[in-house]
């Protein structure tokens, strides 16, 4: 038995290896042949990049929020306010001398492989695109879920870009403007929370 799941293990272990380097080696055939396979394993959860060898700095910083609503039996729809889900992740890192790769991250590539896979407009035009529209609809419901009450049955995130300002040779920093505000559509959602 044991031995059964040693094999299995390292079988695992080398077929993920083979799909990741088929998914970041130049295109071939068989990365050609298979690649709904391919990218169904690698997205979103084993996405990989070349940025550790050329780093691709952010240079802006958003703040994404989510507000929900949920449908009485009557009929009446409440909505609630903004939640700041960037706020959330910047707490959870702020103070912490070893942040999860989850808390510093998760939120952040969601978002960028949301705006990859629709660009301007949010209308899916492939099945990635859907993929990160519902990669992103579940973080964002789960996170509203875990940290404030009531129930909700559909969700909406606005994303506010600000600029990265260059540091004031004075040492003091102005407050930044937005450049701009996006907000998405509402998303359904399964029920969460408790009244």
């Amino acid at each position: 038995m044991k031995g059964t799941f040693i094999v299995l293990c390292l079988a695992t272990t080398l077929i993920h290896v083979l799909v990741l380097f088929l998914h970041v080696a130049p295109a071939n055939a068989v990365s050609q042949l298979y690649s709904r396979p391919i990218n169904a394993w690698v997205y979103p959860l084993f996405e990989q990049n070349w940025r550790l060898f050329a780093p691709d700095p952010e240079s802006v910083n958003r703040q994404i929020s989510v507000r929900t609503s949920r449908t009485a039996p009557d009929g009446s729809v409440r909505v609630s306010g903004w939640f700041d889900l960037s706020a959330v992740d910047g707490s959870a890192v702020e103070h912490d001398p070893f942040p999860s790769h989850t808390a510093q991250n998760m939120l952040r590539r969601a978002w960028s492989s949301y705006l990859e896979a629709f660009g301007g407009d949010d209308e899916p035009h492939s099945e990635r695109a859907v993929m990160m529209r519902t990669y992103l609809r579940n973080i964002a419901a789960d996170r509203v879920a875990a940290h404030r009450r009531g129930s909700f049955d559909s969700l909406q995130l606005r994303v506010i870009t600000f600029p990265i300002a260059a540091p004031e040779a004075s040492g003091a920093s102005r407050p930044a403007v937005p450049i701009d505000t996006r907000y998405l559509p509402w998303w359904k959602v399964a029920p969460h929370g408790t009244d």
